[in-house]
């Protein structure tokens, strides 16, 4: 599976003033982040933000909403929902501003003194969070308010916000007794330094992981406007005369696909699994057994089994047991399909006269080879057809003008963070201004792996703002004056991203604590997962799909077997991603007592006990470079993919039983799904839209295992 994650920048909340590692600069109406920005809805004014802007907008951001919260908390009146909960959502606008542009840049442009500022600030906004969520007048109210909220006259949205802050802040703390709440702040404190070592790992050892190869001879089976930008690369390093092959985000690398050279591909992928596990400075072993201790440490504090139990009692799969079934009913019938998969690949090697037996790092080279043999078309025949910025125009905005009557105009009048970034004004279907939009595609050695949505501004009636949304891909960029051609892989992802921003922007909600995409880790993929329907949709594939050359439309044969592969390697795909949610659970279903000291030694066993060590089909991710659960939002929640997946092949059958790509139902799931945000329960906006629970069999035929 291809299923990058969504960075999700929460509001920093903020109380007592701490301060900070090295002296901040005094903070000043010139400050960048001293008033929202004068540019269309409130765009970053990228052009005027300096390194040293950060520290003093966060100090001062810290200090005002200390002051706000204060004043909620002491005051003298009774508790109201407007003076309490909705005074609540108001404050900290200073701290959201400049804490979603550094989260959002520390991810994707990020340089020394933004990650030794993200170190310094991780802990301190921890406490600062605790803080308010653990101020015990400030929970008074909101239980006050809480337990007579029958009584209140709150419409569906306010009687929702209620709920939402009254379990907020139970699950922050605010019950615990004095003593535990103090080890609770040092817990929180420790954990955000740790998530950010772990992330600020992950990116250096990427970097210092990169394969570095002595001639061309040893990529074979590369383009040469690859191996070009692999020269590129290693003179860009001071390795001139060398190749360079960065090592990203995943275990697999897109290289193995065509390096015919075994050596060279043995070598890429054992730099990639490799990652934070052969001692120096990066080495994040010891990082992932101090954050599982931690975990454990504060589940057991709020009287939770393990760390997952607690993450999953608020989301809508609820329980560790209902994750367990999931992943074990698809372990089984995943790993036969695999197997089946390699035997295949076995009889293209053995045709060839390898003389070896298939593993992980032949996989991706010679299943090409099957796919062309059952196909009759590799994936170089496809590239040709898309060229990024004709997916993006012709696909990936045309399916939204279709579905959605969205139009979208770019322009260059906007400041941007790096040249590369480009901005659009999105349109809805009146004419209005609905969204700012910005597309991040190519790969750079300061941005973190994989592909993600995320906000720079959050939509809220109450505060009166619009969506200024960004999409962060991690394409190679070609050498220049070359087309950027995509894989399927990253074609699918540009549709799946969109997803997210599509939630982003269709956002219609009061309140900014409900403004899409904030919602169940389960719950969140569904949007985007949905949206890679129209990648391979006729009407859509024909509108996009054209050579970059001559402008000719894929041929009918060639889209017809594009479509007709859609299941092929799902075994692989299902059982690499099976793995890595499996490890996911496995660590944080641990008691404080169960916590190993081997980091490998556990993983290899959760892998064979869970029945997915298959050699040849690896992890999707390592614990080491395991981004998502150890410094992401989805310590718990990488098995939502999957859930979310089980509600998207439902949706994309409602969608062909009512005629595809229509307006109306466009209009629907916008209406019913997209635009209310974190406003109801998941599962009620789904079942509302759907008329019923999920089925699950739509899912079991997209991924080949209704045979089993």
């Amino acid at each position: 599976m291809n299923r990058p994650h969504i960075l999700l920048i929460a509001s920093a909340l903020a109380m007592s003033s701490i301060a900070f590692a090295a002296p901040v600069a005094a903070f000043d109406a010139s400050n960048p982040f001293a008033k929202a920005s004068t540019l269309p809805l409130e765009y970053p004014q990228f052009d005027k933000i300096r390194n040293d802007d950060f520290a003093p907008a966060y100090a001062e951001g810290m200090r005002v909403q200390a002051a706000e919260t204060e004043a909620i908390a002491n005051n003298p009146k009774p508790a109201t929902f407007d003076n309490t909960i909705v005074a609540m959502e108001r404050s900290g606008r200073l701290l959201d501003r400049v804490s979603s542009v550094f989260g959002n840049l520390s991810g994707a442009n990020t340089n020394d003194a933004m990650q030794a500022l993200e170190r310094a600030l991780a802990p301190q906004l921890a406490t600062h969070s605790d803080a308010i969520r653990l101020n015990q007048k400030l929970y008074a109210r909101i239980k006050s308010l809480y337990d007579r909220r029958a009584k209140l006259g709150l419409d569906a949205e306010s009687m929702h916000l209620l709920e939402r802050y009254n379990t907020d802040f139970v699950r922050a703390g605010a019950r615990l007794s004095a003593a535990d709440k103090d080890k609770l702040k040092e817990m929180n404190a420790e954990l955000a330094g740790l998530q950010t070592t772990f992330k600020q790992n992950v990116l250096k050892e990427s970097i210092a992981a990169a394969l570095v190869v002595d001639t061309r001879a040893e990529l074979a089976g590369m383009s040469d406007q690859g191996i070009d930008a692999a020269a590129a690369e290693a003179k860009r390093r001071g390795l001139d005369g060398k190749f360079v092959i960065p090592v990203v985000n995943t275990t697999g690398q897109a290289s193995l696909s065509v390096l015919s050279n075994r050596v060279t591909r043995q070598r890429l992928l054992a730099a990639s699994m490799g990652r934070g596990s052969h001692g120096g400075e990066f080495d994040n072993r010891a990082v992932i057994i101090k954050l599982a201790t931690l975990r454990a440490e504060r589940a057991a504090l709020f009287g939770y089994p393990s760390h997952a139990a607690y993450v999953l009692a608020d989301e809508t799969a609820h329980d560790t047991a209902a994750v367990n079934k999931l992943l074990a009913e698809f372990a089984k019938p995943a790993v036969a399909n695999a197997r089946k998969e390699a035997a295949q690949i076995q009889g293209v090697i053995d045709a060839e006269q390898g003389g070896f037996q298939v593993g992980a790092q032949d996989w991706d080279f010679y299943a090409s080879k099957v796919r062309a043999a059952q196909f009759n078309f590799d994936e170089s025949q496809l590239k040709p057809y898309f060229e990024l910025n004709n997916v993006l125009t012709n696909g990936v905005f045309f399916a939204a003008g279709k579905l959605y009557g969205l139009t979208f105009k770019e322009r260059k009048d906007l400041p941007v963070y790096d040249p590369d970034v480009r901005v659009f004004d999105v349109f809805d279907a009146n004419g209005k201004q609905l969204a700012i939009f910005l597309g991040d595609y190519y790969a750079r050695g300061n941005k973190r792996g994989g592909a993600w949505m995320n906000l720079y501004v959050r939509q809220s009636r109450l505060l009166g703002t619009y969506p200024v949304v960004g999409n962060h891909l991690n394409i190679p960029k070609p050498a220049a004056g070359e087309p950027t051609l995509l894989t399927y892989d990253e074609l699918r992802t540009m549709f799946h991203e969109f997803g997210h921003a599509l939630h982003g922007m269709f956002s219609d909600v009061k309140y900014p604590r409900f403004s899409s995409p904030y919602v169940a880790n389960d719950f969140l993929e569904f949007p985007s997962q949905v949206n890679e329907m129209w990648a391979v949709w006729p009407e859509v594939l024909k509108h996009y799909a054209r050579h970059y050359q001559t402008g000719a439309p894929m041929p009918q044969e060639l889209l017809d077997k594009v479509i007709a592969s859609k299941k092929f390697n799902e075994g692989y795909r299902t059982t690499e991603y099976l793995a890595a949610s499996i490890l996911d659970q496995r660590w944080h279903q641990l008691g404080v007592a169960q916590v190993p000291t081997d980091v490998l030694a556990f993983e290899a066993a959760a892998l064979k006990d869970a029945g997915v060590d298959f050699a040849p089909v690896p992890a999707r991710y390592r614990s080491t470079y395991f981004s998502h659960v150890f410094s992401g939002g989805y310590s718990s929640g990488y098995y939502g993919y999957l859930w979310a997946e089980k509600l998207d092949a439902d949706t994309v059958e409602w969608f062909k039983e009512n005629g595809g790509l229509q307006r109306k139902n466009g209009d629907r799931f916008r209406k019913m799904l997209l635009s209310r945000g974190g406003t109801q329960d998941a599962m009620q906006m789904f079942r509302a839209f759907r008329g019923r629970d999920a089925n699950i069999a739509p899912l079991l035929e997209r991924r080949g295992l209704t045979a089993q």
